[in-house]
């Protein structure tokens, strides 16, 4: 495979390199900051991931045109809320034989976007797929078996991406729903948020569980309504990507929930996370979402009001329990 550009170097996009570089491949990722290229060129360290060496195949750079020039693969691997703004800065240098991989896993706030439809806005004649599944960045730059899906409308893209990460350490999966990937992707992460406020409440296993399970629920309703193929939300990018999300302590959006329920503000919890936390910058997309497509989402509008209403988080569990019964 020739040259891999990652844009981005958290903790997502580093694992990514220090996984592809360990296999060979030539990685130049794009930074924002001097720091972090530096740490990363003259170092071989990640901040974020202080446990594991960066290898030699890995270089950073904050200048895009180097980092993409000459790339076959693009993989995208900002925060959902930078994405466009990012895309419009380097689109000038991508050309039409590149493929483009977002691995961001969100919403575009302001026009309740999925990141698929602002690829297409942005750089409408690229290949482009989308890069999903349980991956914790912690465990993927460990070497840690995973397995994650590349959901694609193009064959040629999912082949050599498919060959790209594939190894003893990364297993492939593939799909041509889009829509599905993306979506199990963004609203786990806000179930995951939900199960860490349960967490924080004390609230016992029995619980969690049943949060985690209608969460499912609700992220297949609003999938569905939005076009997904519903089998796609029980596969890796839907449950799996879920079960990792809520149970782990690796999990922002569980830490952040974790630290809700324990009566710490959103600000505080930001500030302990020390990385951007994307349940919270999406709760009140999936919110607007649930209206827009005139889904019943309860968890999803309990923990909307919990962060923008000032509803206490005893009060909306209490509401939860009590809604009007139902066949399951």
């Amino acid at each position: 495979m020739g040259k891999v550009a990652i844009i981005g170097s958290g903790s997502w996009g580093s694992a990514l390199a220090i996984y592809l570089g360990n296999k060979g491949e030539n990685v130049c990722i794009w930074s924002f900051t001097e720091e972090e290229k530096d740490m990363i060129n003259k170092e071989h360290k990640c901040k974020f991931l202080p446990e594991v060496v960066i290898p030699n195949t890995v270089t950073c750079t904050n200048n895009y045109e180097e980092a993409i020039k000459d790339a076959e693969i693009i993989l995208h691997v900002t925060p959902s809320k930078f994405v466009r703004s990012t895309i419009k800065n380097y689109k000038k240098f991508v050309t039409k034989d590149q493929m483009l991989v977002m691995c961001a896993k969100g919403f575009e706030g302001e026009t309740l976007k999925t990141l698929d439809e602002v690829i297409e806005e942005e750089l409408p004649e690229i290949k482009y797929g989308i890069l999903s599944g349980p991956s914790h960045a912690e465990e993927v730059s460990k070497g840690v078996p995973t397995a994650l899906v590349i959901a694609s409308k193009e064959d040629e893209l999912i082949e050599k991406v498919s060959e790209l990460f594939k190894s003893n350490k990364i297993r492939i999966y593939y799909t041509d729903d889009v829509k599905g990937a993306e979506l199990g992707g963004a609203l786990k992460n806000i179930i995951a948020f939900c199960a860490g406020i349960s967490v924080g409440l004390d609230l016992g296993d029995n619980t969690f569980a049943a949060l985690a399970t209608r969460g499912l629920v609700e992220i297949v309703r609003l999938g569905t309504a939005m076009g997904a193929k519903e089998q796609t939300f029980y596969g890796l990018t839907g449950l799996g990507d879920l079960i990792v999300t809520c149970g782990s302590v690796h999990s922002r959006n569980r830490r952040a929930g974790v630290m809700i329920g324990k009566g710490h503000s959103i600000e505080e919890a930001r500030k302990e996370i020390g990385m951007v936390i994307e349940s919270i910058d999406n709760i009140d997309v999936a919110y607007a979402l649930s209206k827009k497509y005139n889904v019943e989402m309860p968890i999803v509008e309990g923990v909307y009001n919990v962060l923008y209403n000032n509803l206490d988080p005893k009060v909306a569990v209490d509401k939860l329990m009590t809604r009007d019964l139902k066949a399951e």
